[in-house]
């Protein structure tokens, strides 16, 4: 879908800078290609996970237990109203089980009051049913809209729950500058200027930004860093910017460039390439080479565009493609987009949902959720017919302000999209089983391994970063049987004042404190809800691991004999002598030190879940680090007086472009000798040498 906030563009003497707010809804050089007001994401989309299938054995639904549930219904039935509305089933804690929508919510529950008839997930939902909370709706559609978005927030245990739901990247090309950027943009599309998208991962986004900047030359820097430009910057060099900050190219010039890339975005491309042949073909006639070369590696960077995008349709110009594929209780929906007849990527997904239920059904609730925090294209494609498919439809032409189709196809190309998303949703749900097995396996040969009292369905790694006690930092990462949970990862700034600089055993007892604390006291109060908890892994750890030996063992017990914490299981891994991998001790409380084999499976496991934890504290380390350097400046840096910074910052502009540059360019600044250029790069690259 394209979305224009943009005003046409305004030469330099008169910016378009009102912003038209708008319905929410291989990398630049350091990421300067992402839009600064974009909502804060992970780089990475987390890997969807497969849920936990429900115990069915949890809740008996006997006969004593169903009658109170359905007394409970019955006392709502005569409450009820027989207009449209939404409902909600609670259990005696006050927890929502269920939310449903019904044309005649009376109806609706009369018919969970009925003594038969139910299958065996619905009798389970009604015998732990003490209460049903109700609201009414103008319509059905409103009914349905309400719903999808109580599912979402509530995450009922007996609804379908859509997972791993994140804002998708959008390309913006902006609209409130002179001379347009290209940016890869998530949330809210406040910003003036062209949306295109969206795109199934940021790894699409940003090939195409990549291939665009070689094809369009069209820039991709912050506003701030084109303001303060006086020479083009490298990527002017490299043929991916076109250099507007400095005159290397004029106004009318760079927007043709902009005007050739919003046509090929808008799904012109066709047009687009044979202009640029058309261009190509005049600069040989006219043996301008060098310009004949520039188009030639345009009109490449284009093809290199769409074939990455493998397979793009010939008559559907917008649609979203789903299709859902179920085996051994769990489902998978695969979904495509397509929007200007190409392919911008595809991403699966595994909601949670009763292992009886038809895929039908899991659908139908998936698209509801789906749909509810995005703008929906016009041509919605499905591989099932599902039950309230047209009141479907009419919802989100009400949400979106134009008509929505949704279709099942039965012949042509249409149905060859459906066909091919489902060969993808069942080849990956067949890989996340197998993953999954696994992790499984490992996880129990951990427990073997270690003799742990159970198999651990959460492990948390905690380890630490610090130079000489400065811009320290511990860190939390999490494991399950799906794998590592990047969601439920967690930093900790260290506040401790009476902290010796280097003190590893005060930050870890810091770290293990403020976690267990908050997790006791979240235990504690039972009407604050849970921000840390996820539906397939438990809130408490089965195991902690610690990064180091005996003594961060001994610092970490001390505050699990402070807190009373007996039922977590605790090991510390210190690394071999000259820091081997596979020559790890593993030291365990009130036991002796054990090592394993170094090719043992399980101990391939710990040393990756170890190096994960270091991976991610060092990045939080490096992100402070960083901070602290850009707020010091450069008068931080041993032998750097004020007249070095000037010529350094007069000479690349910014502070990043100074982190940026290698030794010998940092050495081509006049008074800045071999000696401090090396200075200044260890500075900012600690450890490179």
């Amino acid at each position: 879908m394209i979305h224009d906030t943009s005003d046409p563009a305004q030469p330099p003497e008169q910016p378009a800078s009102t912003p038209l707010p708008q319905e929410p809804s291989p990398r630049n050089l350091r990421g300067q290609d992402v839009d600064p007001a974009s909502i804060a994401v992970a780089e990475d989309d987390e890997e969807a996970r497969l849920p936990e299938q429900d115990d069915e054995s949890a809740e008996f639904a006997g006969e004593a237990t169903l009658a109170i549930g359905r007394a409970a219904i019955e006392r709502a039935v005569k409450l009820a109203p027989t207009s449209p509305g939404v409902y909600r089933m609670l259990n005696a804690a006050n927890d929502v089980l269920y939310v449903g929508k019904a044309k005649s919510v009376k109806k609706r529950l009369a018919s969970y009051a009925r003594p038969t008839g139910q299958v065996a997930r619905i009798a389970r939902m009604i015998a732990a049913t003490v209460n049903v909370e109700m609201v009414s709706t103008a319509t059905e559609t409103e009914a349905l809209l309400l719903e999808a978005n109580l599912i979402k927030q509530l995450r009922p245990r007996f609804n379908v729950q859509l997972r791993d739901d994140k804002s998708f990247p959008y390309i913006l090309i902006t609209g409130d500058h002179w001379a347009p950027q290209i940016v890869k943009h998530r949330g809210a599309q406040a910003r003036p200027g062209r949306y295109f998208g969206p795109f199934a991962s940021v790894g699409a986004v940003n090939r195409t930004i990549t291939a665009l900047q070689r094809a369009f030359l069209v820039r991709s820097c912050t506003d701030s860093f084109f303001e303060s430009r006086t020479r083009p910057c490298l990527l002017y060099q490299i043929k991916r910017c076109s250099g507007p900050c400095t005159g290397e190219i004029d106004f009318p010039g760079y927007t043709e460039l902009v005007r050739e890339a919003n046509e090929f975005l808008s799904g012109r491309s066709r047009l687009v390439k044979q202009e640029l042949a058309g261009e190509m073909e005049k600069a040989s006639h006219e043996l301008e080479f060098e310009r004949a070369a520039l188009y030639r590696d345009r009109l490449a960077a284009l093809s290199a565009i769409q074939s990455q995008q493998g397979i793009n349709p010939r008559t559907v110009e917008e649609a979203d493609v789903f299709a859902i594929y179920q085996e051994g209780g769990y489902s998978c929906v695969e979904v495509f987009f397509f929007r200007t007849g190409q392919n911008w990527g595809n991403r699966a997904y595994f909601p949670r949902a009763d292992k009886t239920m038809p895929p039908e059904e899991v659908l139908g609730s998936f698209l509801a959720q789906f749909y509810d925090d995005k703008p929906p294209p016009k041509l919605i494609l499905l591989s099932h017919r599902i039950e309230d498919q047209q009141l479907l439809s009419d919802a989100l032409c009400v949400k979106a302000g134009y008509k929505v189709e949704v279709s099942t196809p039965q012949r042509g190309e249409k149905k060859e999209l459906v066909a091919h998303a489902l060969t993808n949703a069942r080849e990956a749900l067949g890989r996340k089983l197998a993953d999954t097995a696994t992790q499984t396996r490992l996880l129990q040969g951990l427990s073997t391994a270690l003799g742990l009292p159970r198999v651990p369905k959460r492990i948390e790694v905690y380890d630490n970063s610090h130079i000489q006690g400065t811009n320290a930092v511990g860190a939390m990462i999490v494991a399950g049987p799906e794998g590592f949970l990047k969601n439920q990862y967690r930093k900790f700034n260290i506040k401790s004042e009476g902290l010796a600089p280097g003190d590893d055993y005060g930050m870890m007892r810091e770290v293990l404190k403020r976690r267990f604390k908050r997790l006791i006291n979240s235990a504690s109060d039972s009407k604050k809800p849970d921000k840390e908890s996820d539906d397939t892994v438990p809130q408490w750890p089965d195991l902690v691991i610690i990064d180091g030996g005996q003594g961060q063992l001994n610092a970490v017990r001390e505050i699990f004999t402070a807190l009373n914490l007996t039922d977590v299981s605790l090991i510390a891994v210190a690394k071999g002598p000259d820091r081997d991998a596979g020559r790890e001790t593993l030291f365990m409380p009130d036991r002796p030190s054990i090592k394993l084999e170094p090719r043992d499976p399980v101990l391939y496991f710990i040393q990756r879940l170890r190096d994960e934890a270091h991976r991610f504290v060092i990045g939080s380390h490096r992100k402070l680090r960083k901070k602290d350097i850009r707020e010091a400046g450069l008068q931080e840096i041993p032998g750097i007086g004020p007249s070095r910074k000037r010529a350094l910052l007069h000479h690349f502009g910014t502070l990043k472009e100074i982190e940026r540059a290698s030794v010998a360019d940092l050495g081509k600044v006049p008074g800045v000798s071999a000696e401090s250029a090396r200075k200044i790069f260890d500075f900012f690259h600690p450890g490179s040498g």
